[in-house]
């Protein structure tokens, strides 16, 4: 029977889950795997991913369907309930389902956003764990990325400190690094405004190189990045031999292979390149694997696991981070190229509440009551908002994917309202399916889960929205416009210059392009809901990520370390003390 979830917090129901999650051991006969293939890690287990795809290399890949949503609003769209929700209804179905999520960031679990662990009956398991750093791979991404860090900090001051002969004693050749450019940033995994802009190495010159210097939330960091799209631990390694650390004082790139710390970072980053099993609540395998933000980096789960979960199971769930123009626009032109592999189903995550306030519905406040507009009927604001939706719709068709749209229903929905979203997403060639997977588990998924098998047997024209060869400004501009619905782009003198740079530089060719923006706003503007018109996309600078090979045009005012509200989550969150159990997270 599903848990009641109108009245159990989201870990009440977890906890209540928990007494009977499988073991790694009946995870391990469940799955079929031989014994060196799961690496025991408390109650939860790491997959030996080389070992497990060399094993059933010869397999058939299953069907690989990815999660995608509308622009999200602070009411929530629950795309990653929607991904539980529909392994759990695939699962009713009889069919044999998994799949991967990614890590959340403990700057939104402590602050906001929450845990992104889905919700009510629909809910990756052990929730604690997930929520609370798992097996540590954001920890190692942090330590390695901070490394980073200390290695160029302390060259800083020696090569300050001493002169060439001395330095030579020291085995140390002079990198001329060039302290105002300097790339990395330190890394904290909270949403820290404080730490956004600092100055290191204040006192005496045993106290390091002053400078200029910053903090961005962990799972921004290029070490993510790579973990998500690595395809081994070589490859892993090479990536951040390549990162670029800081420039020197004649504009050459200084790598972490230069500064001899890319073997010791690898080193933190080892355990990281297996993904990690879990579950749903109804105990069908999940993986987690790589961190979100797809605002600010790619924001998918790891090519590692849909790898391993297309070998494992015969429809394999994947989600990107927020809307169809940021997350799946990165899975698409990123993602897929990197990994050879083409979705079978794109499924668009709407609720009528966030519709409604991209129809222009009132603010919401976070911690206060919901406006009665959310509550109680009002069609006009739905079928205003109904733009967002087929906005995303065909953006998802520019791939050649049929979508499907899930309609993740809430108990204030009417029938009336359901009806407007129905006949205008049928009216622009996707599928629909109502679930109410939050309230009921897989038996309320049942109609998501006959869309999506419907769907997956069809098949796809799958197409790149640009070719690799097509110039990064040329790039741009095709998103904002065909992704965006921008009218252009307008490019500051720095960015623009940068962009030349590259564009003349032959070893920048083939690096993707991963735009950064913000996820509240189809344009860069996150106060402009619904589908902007008569705007251009301001790009003012432009990220160089070397070692996974990306150049990362940033619009608007995006920031690599969020801020913790007025009201965050940690102010609710304790421990028993009786029993060590943490309660409150949500």
């Amino acid at each position: 029977m599903p848990y009641d979830p109108t009245k159990m917090a989201d870990w009440q129901i977890a906890e209540e889950a928990e007494k009977n999650m499988p073991t790694p051991e009946e995870w391990r006969e469940k799955l079929g795997l031989e014994k060196d293939e799961i690496i025991p890690y408390g109650r939860i287990a790491k997959l030996d991913f080389m070992k497990i795809i060399e094993r059933l290399k010869n397999r058939e890949d299953g069907k690989y369907i990815e999660i995608t949503a509308i622009t999200p609003t602070p009411l929530g769209e629950g795309k990653s309930t929607t991904a539980m929700g529909l392994i759990e209804g695939l699962g009713k179905r009889g069919k044999n389902v998994g799949g991967a999520i990614r890590q959340p960031s403990g700057g939104p679990t402590m602050n906001i956003k929450g845990t992104a662990a889905g919700g009510g009956n629909a809910l990756w398991i052990p929730m604690t764990e997930f929520s609370m750093g798992l097996t540590g791979d954001i920890d190692a991404i942090t330590n390695a990325h901070n490394l980073a860090m200390v290695a160029i900090t302390s060259r800083l001051q020696h090569e300050f400190n001493y002169t060439d002969e001395q330095l030579a004693k020291r085995n140390l050749k002079r990198l001329n690094i060039d302290p105002r450019r300097v790339e990395f940033r330190w890394a904290i995994d909270f949403c820290a405004q404080a730490l956004r802009n600092i100055i290191i190495g204040l006192g005496t010159k045993m106290d390091g190189f002053m400078m200029e210097s910053g903090f961005q939330i962990s799972v921004s960091s290029e070490l993510m990045a790579i973990l998500a799209i690595a395809t081994d631990l070589k490859d892993l390694r090479k990536r951040i031999g390549e990162i670029t650390l800081a420039y020197d004082k004649q504009g050459n790139p200084i790598t972490a292979e230069d500064l001899e710390v890319a073997g010791a970072m690898t080193a933190w980053m080892v355990k990281t390149i297996n993904p990690t099993l879990g579950s749903t609540v109804e105990y069908q395998p999940c993986m987690v694997h790589a961190g979100p933000f797809a605002n600010i980096a790619v924001g998918q789960s790891s090519i590692i696991a849909d790898r391993v979960g297309l070998k494992l199971f015969d429809y394999h769930v994947t989600e990107s981070g927020f809307a169809a123009d940021i997350g799946f626009e990165k899975f698409w032109n990123v993602k897929c190229r990197l990994s050879g592999l083409h979705p079978n189903v794109s499924v668009v995550t709407a609720t009528i509440r966030a519709l409604k306030m991209h129809g222009g519905g009132p603010r919401v406040v976070p911690g206060h009551p919901l406006p009665e507009e959310y509550t109680k009927e009002n069609l006009e604001l739905v079928e205003k908002g109904i733009e967002n939706l087929i906005h995303h719709i065909n953006v998802v068709k520019k791939s050649g994917i049929k979508p499907v749209v899930c309609i993740n229903k809430f108990y204030t929905d009417t029938e009336d309202e359901i009806k407007i979203v129905k006949r205008y997403a049928e009216q622009a060639g996707a599928r629909v399916a109502v679930s109410e997977h939050w309230l009921k588990g897989g038996e309320g998924a049942l109609e998501l889960a006959d869309a999506v098998i419907d769907a997956a047997n069809e098949k796809v024209d799958f197409k790149f929205l640009y070719p690799l060869d097509m110039p990064l400004r040329q790039r741009v501009e095709t998103i904002a416009k065909e992704v965006y619905g921008a009218d252009g782009v307008e490019w500051l003198p720095e960015a623009e210059a940068k962009a030349k740079k590259f564009e003349s530089d032959p070893k920048y060719r083939d690096y993707y392009t991963m735009m950064v923006k913000t996820h509240l706003s189809l344009s860069h503007d996150p106060n402009l809901k619904g589908v902007p018109k008569g705007w251009k996309l301001p790009v003012r600078d432009i990220l160089l990520f070397s070692g996974a090979k990306f150049l990362c045009p940033m619009a608007g005012s995006i920031k690599l370390m969020p801020g913790t509200a007025s009201d965050p989550a940690f102010r609710r969150i304790d421990v028993d003390v009786n029993t060590g159990k943490v309660h409150g997270l949500f």
